[in-house]
């Protein structure tokens, strides 16, 4: 096992230099900068697989795919010719006015995954973006349609749809909202569907059901007023990756159909195979039964591979159809210098090549077998409830009396001692990788795991330890840092 540098208060070396200029120059996301003594950023120099390198030579496995954006791993051969070709033909150029192969093609070949339900798409850069793209045309097709009072939206407790202020405006995770709630829209709250919020008797289904009568309440008494209700689905990412069973997303569409109310479906972080399909939506309709689908999907993150800053839009024809007038107020005039950019949509497509060409989705459900089988025994460790998997995401929670001060940013510091770049979201602990697991990574990130969990909250008792059979085998040295 390769230890982890020094923070920089005291390291030396290429890692401490960088930490030092960053710490001086760079203002971290998500970051309390009063904390990098304790908790210095790692230096990257290069990625390879699900493999990230310092500048000395330690490698840290990339657990959370660098922010769920990274979907085949570091540096893809395939990925960068794709770029690097398009590099060579037009890196970019305006979208207003102008159009391009890349954008067309990527559009297209959206729209057809959705069986052309959702017809059109429009581009952006980031998540919150589209978060923003989405709610704006939700309201401006209504105010199209002479219904401008429908200007409220509807959002699940504890969603998380991004920090710009009308994605903050429906997003419920207190850390990055409270601080500007003077400056954001008043939203409905509504109970999430969280299958751990199950009362004695429940099934995850119950909770569903329980869940949409909440919003069927609501949408009775203002479905007058309101726009859109956006939902994260299957899982609810910053909520500590709370799943949920798809029949809430069924009934959600239907009560939206039947208050005349948009459904808009923030695949940010569950799109692009995350959770076992190419849309989480596609899991929605019982088997047998037309697909069920929303009529605003947003998407970002893996839709590039983790190569180039990418999000878009997709939208049904019928609120496209709104904004058509010769009145240019009734079009929808938002965009930005780099919509629908060259570059990162030609990696898009050779994403959606990956998908087709190399079966990856079948690929996705083997990887996710394995890590069932490697990380089944820590469900029953005496400090952890709530194990829980969708595809390619696995998730475990720390029990409230188990829990140590500052428990997320102990653990992801242990993490680094043991070879890995981790970040538990408050109690729970969570895989997000690459698509590049083997029986044997897995049993190697089981045993990982175990052991930063032993030294963040004290070794467990024998009986609840993780077998040998799953977990011993140490994962095959890396020939760049042998």
């Amino acid at each position: 096992m390769n230890t982890s540098f020094t923070d920089a208060g005291g390291a030396t070396g290429t890692n401490a230099a960088w930490q030092q200029r960053s710490r001086a120059a760079v203002w971290h996301p998500c970051t309390q900068m009063q904390r990098l003594d304790v908790v210095p950023p790692v230096p990257i120099a290069h990625g390879s697989g699900p493999w990230l390198y310092d500048f000395e030579g330690r490698r840290y496995f990339d657990a959370t795919s660098s922010w769920w954006v990274n979907l085949f791993g570091h540096a893809d051969a395939e990925l960068n010719a794709a770029v690097k070709a398009q590099l060579d033909r037009l890196p970019h150029v305006m979208l207003a006015g102008c159009t391009h192969a890349p954008a067309v093609e990527l559009a297209e070949r959206l729209s057809a995954l959705t069986g052309g339900v959702l017809g059109h798409c429009f581009f952006a850069s980031d998540g919150a973006s589209a978060i923003e793209i989405a709610l704006k045309m939700s309201f401006h097709h209504w105010k199209n349609r002479g219904r401008g009072e429908k200007r409220e939206f509807v959002c699940l407790r504890q969603s998380y749809h991004g920090e710009t202020i009308g994605a903050l405006s429906v997003t419920d995770v207190a850390v990055f909202r409270d601080a500007y709630d003077p400056l954001l829209l008043r939203s409905h709250l509504v109970a999430s569907p969280d299958a751990r919020l199950a009362q004695s008797g429940e099934s995850a289904a119950d909770v569903a059901r329980r869940a949409a009568a909440e919003l069927e309440a609501l949408l009775s008494e203002r479905a007058g007023q309101i726009a859109a209700v956006i939902v994260e689905p299957l899982i609810q990412g910053a909520a500590g990756m709370a799943m949920y069973d798809p029949l809430y997303l069924r009934e959600v569409r239907a009560l939206c159909d039947r208050f005349e109310v948009h459904l808009i479906a923030d695949e940010i972080a569950v799109g692009c195979g995350r959770t076992g399909t190419f849309f989480a939506f596609e899991q929605v309709a019982e088997p047998g039964t037309a697909p069920v689908w929303p009529d605003l999907l947003c998407l970002s993150k893996g839709i590039s591979g983790g190569l180039l800053p990418l999000s878009l839009v997709l939208s049904r024809d019928a609120i496209y159809e709104a904004f058509l007038s010769d009145d240019v107020t009734r079009g929808f005039l938002h965009s930005h210098s780099y919509t629908g950019n060259a570059l990162a949509c030609s990696a898009a497509l050779a994403v959606l090549d990956r998908f087709e060409q190399q079966n990856v989705l079948a690929a996705n459900r083997e990887q996710a077998r394995w890590l069932a089988e490697a990380l089944a025994p820590l469900a029953t460790d005496a400090r952890l409830e709530h194990a829980r998997q969708r595809g390619m995401v696995w998730a475990i929670d720390v029990k409230a009396e188990a829990l140590v001060e500052r428990f997320a940013e102990r653990f992801h510091l242990a993490g680094r001692g043991h070879e890995l770049l981790i970040r538990p979201i408050g109690r729970t602990i969570y895989l997000l990788p690459p698509y590049l697991i083997t029986p044997e990574l897995a049993g190697w990130l089981a045993t990982q795991l175990r052991a930063c969990i032993d030294e963040v909250l004290g070794v467990a008792s024998a009986t609840s330890a993780v077998s040998s059979a799953s977990t011993d085998a140490a994962y095959p040295s890396d020939p760049a840092v042998a």
